[in-house]
């Protein structure tokens, strides 16, 4: 009877110890270490402003004229929002920032950044990670309070990559260059279908990270800009980007994100679905204000195969929406559906900041 129970106290403890040298991963979801810069240079590895020092901004590496920006009045006259803390990193001539980040091999990450120009003249920001390259034009403002933020994402090759951020410019002031304020990093899950419905991500629930203490969205850079999108599912089929939002901040039709179309014609939105030549099928989705003050005549035109909606919705700033629905018959194997604005719209107290219909819950069925 001991020998029985001695055994059976031994498995049981395999079973603890194997439990506890296989915990489940958890997907990175967050902001990098010091992503959003508070944690400064010491007073002596820096000269007024500009870091001094490759090591010397914890948790990042750092090339070439690199400032560390207080939010608020600067010299000369200028002033610098940081909305989401207090500190920001400025990006002079030809500089970069870089941080290497723990990933699993081959699983799809996107990087979310607050970025805003400091200077008049054209400014980009180029980010990399990866063996992956994209230079992101920020010459549009988008949002007038400092709030402009990009998502952009890669594959992870290694267990170990490095995310660069480079001022690819060269400007008669050399500190001239963008101003990042946060820099996060989220593992994107895998698509599903949902049953019944052909579109993979129609209510645009796996996005980007958005930042919880404040956010404008988060915008979507256009297809020809990147082959891996931070938005699964889905391509921005235009020159300017779409904007993911999110329920925290934004009022959504359903569930916890949806897509607001801030560029107008500029800014399309499409996705290929899988059909059967000859069939029909229902193409519907919802269309309304992100109750953020984008008051007017709002118009979302949707296109698949041979047939278009144009859907109108009048637009009082409330958080209000309504939904469209139409049928068409495939004409291949593959059908295209597409969504843009057809006009453009600011803000009705703010000029200086676009905005327009909000996209969401978008569905293809089969007609039965």
């Amino acid at each position: 009877m001991s020998l029985f129970l001695s055994l059976c106290f031994a498995l049981l403890l395999s079973l603890c110890h194997g439990s506890r040298i296989q915990p489940r991963a958890v997907p990175l979801d967050g902001l990098l270490p010091n992503g959003n810069f508070e944690q400064i240079p010491r007073i002596s590895d820096m000269k007024n402003r500009q870091i001094i020092g490759k090591y010397s901004l914890p948790h990042w590496e750092i090339s070439g004229h690199v400032e560390i920006i207080s939010g608020g009045p600067q010299p000369g006259g200028f002033y610098f929002q940081v909305p989401r803390g207090v500190h920001a990193v400025r990006l002079g001539n030809l500089a970069s920032i870089s941080q290497n980040v723990r990933v699993k091999r081959g699983s799809i990450y996107s990087v979310t950044f607050g970025a805003t120009r400091t200077c008049v003249q054209d400014e980009r920001v180029r980010i990399s990670a990866a063996g992956q390259v994209s230079e992101l034009p920020i010459q549009t403002v988008f949002s007038s309070d400092g709030g402009d933020t990009y998502g952009w994402a890669f594959e992870a090759m290694s267990d170990v990559v490095t995310v660069t951020f480079h001022n690819p410019g060269v400007q008669e002031d050399p500190s001239c260059g963008p101003l990042l304020d946060a820099v996060a990093i989220k593992e994107m899950l895998p698509l599903r279908y949902t049953k019944g419905n052909l579109v993979k991500n129609g209510g645009f629930e796996i996005g980007p990270h958005v930042f919880k203490n404040f956010s404008t969205g988060v915008l979507i850079p256009a297809k020809i800009q990147d082959r891996i999108t931070p938005l699964p599912g889905w391509i921005v089929e235009s020159l300017k980007p779409v904007k993911y939002i999110d329920s925290r901040h934004f009022k959504v039709p359903a569930g916890l994100a949806a897509v607001e179309l801030v560029a107008g014609r500029e800014s399309a939105l499409s996705q290929i679905v899988r059909t059967v030549s000859g069939r029909n099928y229902t193409l519907s989705f919802t269309v309304g204000d992100a109750r953020n003050d984008c008051h007017g005549s709002m118009m979302v035109e949707a296109f698949a195969a041979k047939e278009t909606l144009k859907l109108r919705f009048e637009s009082r700033g409330n958080g209000a929406f309504k939904t469209g629905r139409f049928a068409f018959r495939a004409i291949s194997v593959r059908t295209r559906i597409t969504f843009y604005s057809g006009f453009y719209h600011t803000k009705l107290h703010d000029f200086g900041h676009l905005c327009g219909p909000v996209l969401d819950d978008v569905k293809v069925v089969p007609v039965r």
